[in-house]
């Protein structure tokens, strides 16, 4: 499967991080550049259910590919979910729909740091996109 460039970029560098505390400090990192979103979309429609943080997400179409927008309140889940938008911007709907989370935090050597509350929340990120996907 062609992986988006950010998804590269992000398996290169979390590959080559030494050990848990460089790929949490790295997750910190990542989540810190995530451009943030006008106040404009950070209201309840666009408010992922099923997070325990808050987390808004918003999608525009360009070209047949989906580049999505999010935000949280929540420093580690922003680090997660800039890893979700690397993985999945520039796909196509049906690109989006193959997906597997699971196996790309993994890939990315943190599935062991995704708590069922953060995997469930994340996969609401996902489950969301494919909504706005069609």
């Amino acid at each position: 499967m062609n992986l988006p460039a950010d998804a590269v970029t992000a398996l290169e560098t979390f590959q080559a991080a030494a050990g848990w505390e460089q790929r949490a400090r790295l997750l910190m990192q990542w989540g810190d550049r995530l451009p943030v979103l006008s106040d404009a979309d950070k209201v309840d429609a666009n408010r992922v259910h099923g997070c325990e943080s808050q987390v808004w997400l918003v999608g525009s179409l360009e070209n047949a590919h989906w580049q999505f927008s999010a935000s949280s309140d929540a420093r580690l889940i922003r680090g997660l979910v800039a890893l979700l938008l690397a993985r999945v911007n520039g796909l196509s709907a049906v690109e989006l729909r193959q997906v597997d989370l699971p196996e790309w935090f993994n890939q990315l050597g943190l599935s062991r740091q995704l708590s069922p509350s953060r995997s469930n929340g994340l996969n609401a990120v996902l489950q969301r996109m494919n909504e706005l996907a069609g």
